[in-house]
């Protein structure tokens, strides 16, 4: 068999996994929250245009209202200004958008420290226990916050301070921006850097190095407790905005069933 029946096969007989790594859209999805001065994008919105009346008696269809960088979303590296003359998100290559994944996890650490920052060790300890980070592919840090999606509060854990959530040191971020041959990085909370990163020097780092590196960004992602460690196929699929900094996207995960 060619390898596509093969891969057809094996999604179909559930030997391949297919696991949806995507948070839905609705006017609830939580959304990033700037100060001010700064503009902030709109929630995600539903306009309908006709539902089986007199705008459009056989059809149901509806306008949608959002920002780019809304739920589960890809950062292009023309978002940030270290990487304001790179690719937009239509011009990402396909094959860092359907490319080998790892995840690594540091729930425990990140739900006794709601800032925890990753760091070049955390990274070199997984890659002992687990091998080399993926060439061309994805790492998924994991830290547990997927599971507060459903609340707005909960996720932004904000307090006078601002959101408290985890991330990735400065040094770390250059590491995997200089030292690493990752397409992207992908993480369960709104953005890829910590709630208190305008703390850190530079602020933003994962935006300002990796995106300046010309990596991706991956936001937002649910059901990272349900993939292992290795071994995972990562399906990314933005939209294609010419001249986009970014797109709501759907991501899948397929993973070899070994039960």
């Amino acid at each position: 068999m060619s390898l596509i029946t093969d891969l057809l096969t094996g999604i179909s007989s559930g030997r391949i996994e297919l696991i949806d790594l995507t948070a839905p859209l609705t006017e609830k999805t939580p959304v990033l929250a700037l100060p001010e001065p700064y503009k902030n994008a709109q929630p995600f919105e539903l306009e309908l245009i006709s539902r089986f009346d007199e705008n459009g008696p056989g059809w149901y269809w509806n306008n949608i209202h959002t920002g780019e960088h809304t739920g589960t979303h890809v950062d292009a590296p023309n978002h940030w200004i270290t990487g304001r003359d790179g690719l937009d998100v239509s011009e990402i290559p396909l094959n860092a958008l359907f490319a080998p994944a790892v995840v690594l996890d540091v729930t425990e650490r990140a739900n006794k420290d709601p800032d925890f920052l990753l760091q070049i060790s955390d990274v070199e300890e997984w890659q002992a226990a687990n091998g080399p980070l993926p060439r061309g592919g994805w790492l998924l840090y994991r830290t547990g916050w997927g599971s507060r999606a459903h609340n707005a509060e909960d996720f932004a854990n904000a307090d006078d301070t601002g959101p408290h959530t985890p991330g990735v040191s400065a040094e770390c971020a250059k590491w995997l921006a200089e030292e690493t041959e990752l397409a992207g990085f992908g993480v369960e909370t709104v953005g890829t850097d910590a709630g208190q990163a305008t703390a850190l020097d530079p602020i933003f780092p994962c935006h300002h190095y990796l995106l300046g590196a010309g990596k991706i960004g991956l936001t937002q992602l649910q059901n990272l407790d349900r993939l292992p460690a290795t071994g995972i196929a990562l399906a990314v699929l933005p939209l294609p905005i010419v001249g986009g900094s970014g797109s709501p996207a759907r991501v899948v995960a397929l993973v070899e069933n070994k039960e």
